[in-house]
């Protein structure tokens, strides 16, 4: 393992960190990395890995929600609460959960179909689908708060959530693409769509330990893997800071004009350059 390899592998770190939280697809921007450095895919392992990096980083920013709607869920199902806030917070939790359900069951059936093989020039057409999709929304200021979510509601933003399966389509930018869509406010919008991400990604990890473990490279490239999980933890949490002050600005146009520059350059490169 050189100091190349190292640099290689923390770059891409970075790169999960910071496109992680913002939706550009941090899945798609690791397979377009991965080509222009030459770095040989293995499974999605590596890619988990970070995942599960990021998802440290985003229960740190979000700890004082998470830890009130604990309170709250425990006040409503042991304590008998029906106070305002108990009585939104364990709604909030069951939209969470339901959901959860679509792309957890999409994530099971597609597990093995998902990562491989996928070609910079189809990682650019999501992209570009990506940007279309957030400029149809970027305008848009629903009213609707955290206690008015319906069923329906967490319905469609749990199948939204399932085209991010897919590399290029951004997982945080098709949550908050449906969470703005059924009327949630921009703020209310990505609060759900990192509450979302962390069951998600919670049970991804939880299910890929034994490939993460049986990684073959994780022998030769524990230190770089390292490396590149503490710099994806740190990358991810400025990440979510930079997006909450972009998204209190209604500055998503800033996303759209970049997956649309990126999503061209991927195109071009697969079909004139590689």
């Amino acid at each position: 393992m050189d100091i190349i390899t190292i640099i290689k592998y923390v770059f891409l770190g970075l790169l999960q960190g910071i496109t992680e939280p913002i939706p550009v697809s941090s899945s798609g921007h690791l397979v377009i990395a991965r080509e222009l450095f030459g770095i040989e895919a293995s499974g999605l392992s590596f890619e988990i890995f970070l995942n599960t990096a990021s998802l440290l980083a985003i229960l740190t920013v979000y700890r004082k929600d998470i830890i009130s709607i604990i309170k709250n869920l425990w006040r409503f199902v042991f304590n008998g609460a029906r106070d305002n806030d108990a009585v939104t917070d364990f709604k909030y939790i069951i939209c969470l959960i339901i959901a959860t359900i679509p792309v957890g069951v999409a994530g099971l059936l597609l597990k093995d179909v998902i990562g491989d093989n996928i070609s910079v020039g189809f990682v650019g057409l999501m992209l570009l689908v990506t940007g279309v999709a957030l400029l149809f929304i970027k305008n848009k200021r629903g009213v609707k708060q955290d206690g008015d979510l319906t069923v329906k509601d967490s319905i469609i933003v749990g199948i939204a959530q399932c085209m991010a399966l897919t590399p290029g389509i951004s997982r945080s930018g098709a949550s908050i693409v449906g969470a703005i869509a059924v009327g949630l406010s921009q703020k209310n919008a990505l609060r759900f769509a990192f509450l979302l991400y962390i069951p998600v990604s919670l049970g991804t990890a939880m299910l890929s330990v034994g490939d993460i473990v049986n990684d073959p490279n994780m022998n030769t490239l524990w230190l770089a893997y390292l490396l590149a999980f503490i710099v994806s933890v740190i990358a991810t949490y400025f990440a979510v800071k930079w997006l909450q002050n972009v998204m209190e600005r209604g500055n998503l146009i800033i996303f759209v004009y970049y997956c649309f520059a990126l999503g061209t350059f991927s195109i071009l490169y697969q079909f004139i350059w590689a």
